[in-house]
Parts: C-alpha cells; sequence; structure tokens
C-alpha cells in the first residue's frame, strides 16, 4: 500500500485493515434493512480485510478477513481513507481460504 512517495510498513504485530463498506448495516431474517447506527444490545464483532502486516504477526497475512472489536480499534486516515490499525492479539477470528478444507473457514 502506498501513501504517495511513501510506503505504510507496519511494526512489530500491527496490522492495517479495511473495513467492509456494508459492515454497519445489516439485515433481519425478514430483509429489512439495520442501518449502523441503530443502537444494538449486544456489542458485535466486525469482519475487515487485511492490506499489510508488521513482521511479528503470525496467524495472519495480507488478504485475509479478521473479526476484532470495533470498539477497541485505532482509526487512521490515508489520502482521504479510514483504515484501522489493530495488533495481532486483538484479533478474535481469521477467515482465509488458505485454511484447511476441513475446518470451519475460521482460525481461531
Amino acid at each position: 500500500m502506498g501513501t504517495g512517495a511513501a510506503a505504510i510498513k507496519m511494526l512489530h504485530d500491527r496490522i492495517l485493515v479495511e473495513l467492509d463498506r456494508d459492515a454497519g448495516e445489516r439485515r433481519s431474517s425478514g430483509g429489512i434493512v439495520i442501518p449502523a447506527t441503530a443502537a444494538m444490545g449486544a456489542r458485535r464483532l466486525q469482519w475487515s480485510r487485511v492490506l499489510a502486516i508488521g513482521p511479528h504477526a503470525r496467524a495472519v497475512e495480507i488478504g485475509d478477513r479478521v473479526l476484532f472489536d470495533p470498539e477497541d480499534k485505532a482509526e487512521v486516515e490515508v489520502h482521504g481513507e479510514v483504515y484501522v490499525v489493530l495488533r495481532e492479539r486483538d484479533v478474535h477470528a481469521v477467515a482465509a481460504e488458505r485454511l484447511d478444507a476441513g475446518s470451519t473457514g475460521l482460525y481461531l
């Protein structure tokens, strides 16, 4: 990922993720769209795509989808786009095609 003339290199176990565009919206079982601004009783985890990883990230690779708590996120804006920086230990699950076909597709 580039930022003009400078590239971003994540350090330690940090992970840079791109928020899913429709992650805030969800549909009820009846098909009703529930906007992100609607209050929810329980905290809801969020999926995002990994764009960059630090050298000490072990279970996550670029392109994976990761599940994390949006309450514990740090946002950064690069060229008008908002990204999230996480520590690998703050990731609850990883979904990737590279995982064993016999598994659930989640690395917990």
